[in-house]
């Protein structure tokens, strides 16, 4: 019995002809060589369809971010994947990582007929305000753009107690909390009162007025301060320590 050859050239589609394969059917396509095939072997249902797809144009990658006024592009630090114990952390109970390094300033922005400069150089590991700026990915790395003053300060070591605050900050160690009642009472971790009152451990340089002169905080280290229960960020030293850093004008008085 005679045996059928089926050969073909493959399909060549330009880009101007793309849209006009719409609705193509498999009977006006050719195929590459199935082989030898038997006469009357080759029915309809041996077909699929020819689908051809739209492809998403892919804008070309950029090469740099250049931050504009007071901002800063801080390449993020990545969030801790086990505990100080060596326990690995599902991503769920990771914390949320609140520091990284500069890599880009810039130019700084003028109050009244001041030019600041931004203060913060490139390459300095930084802590910054928890929910501040807005999150980039570039080159597969996170990155944040934000405002100079959302930084709160600069880590000059591995240990947050040698944060340096920034601007209007203040950095507090915070006191521990009452384990027993007036009565004598032992509180469970979950009763504690969590305790708003710590000692000033640093101070920024201070605030900027409407002309662009620095004020100096009214706040010195070594103070004993009432502060606001729920204001700035905290944070836990690597001796389980814990400290705050805050705005000056959320610490509410001064205890001696």
């Amino acid at each position: 019995m005679a045996a059928t050859q089926l050969t073909a050239s493959p399909v060549t589609v330009s880009a101007r002809s793309l849209a006009s394969l719409e609705g193509l059917r498999a009977s006006s396509a050719k195929f590459s060589s199935f082989g030898t095939l038997k006469p009357g072997a080759l029915r309809q249902s041996h077909f699929r369809p020819l689908v051809v797809r739209a492809a998403s144009v892919v804008a070309p990658k950029y090469t740099t971010i250049k931050p504009l006024g007071d901002r800063v592009l801080v390449k993020i630090k990545e969030a801790e994947e086990k505990t100080m114990g060596g326990i690995l952390l599902p991503s769920t109970a990771q914390s949320k990582p609140q520091g990284g390094e500069v890599v880009a300033v810039g130019e700084g922005r003028t109050i009244g007929k001041t030019k600041i400069d931004i203060k913060v150089p490139t390459g300095a590991q930084i802590i910054y305000s928890k929910y501040a700026g807005t999150e980039v990915e570039f080159n597969d790395v996170k990155h944040l753009i934000l405002k100079e003053d959302d930084i709160v300060g600069l880590l000059e070591t591995e240990d947050i107690k040698d944060l340096k605050p920034l601007n209007d900050r203040v950095f507090i160690k915070v006191a521990e909390a009452e384990e027993k009642t007036a009565g004598g009472l032992l509180l469970t971790e979950t009763t504690k009162e969590k305790p708003s009152i710590g000692t000033v451990i640093a101070v920024g340089p201070g605030s900027l007025d409407e002309e662009g002169k620095l004020q100096p905080l009214p706040i010195s280290t070594g103070s004993t301060v009432l502060y606001s229960k729920y204001a700035g960020n905290d944070f836990k030293a690597k001796d389980g320590s814990n400290y705050i850093a805050l705005r000056a004008s959320d610490v509410m008085a001064i205890l001696s």
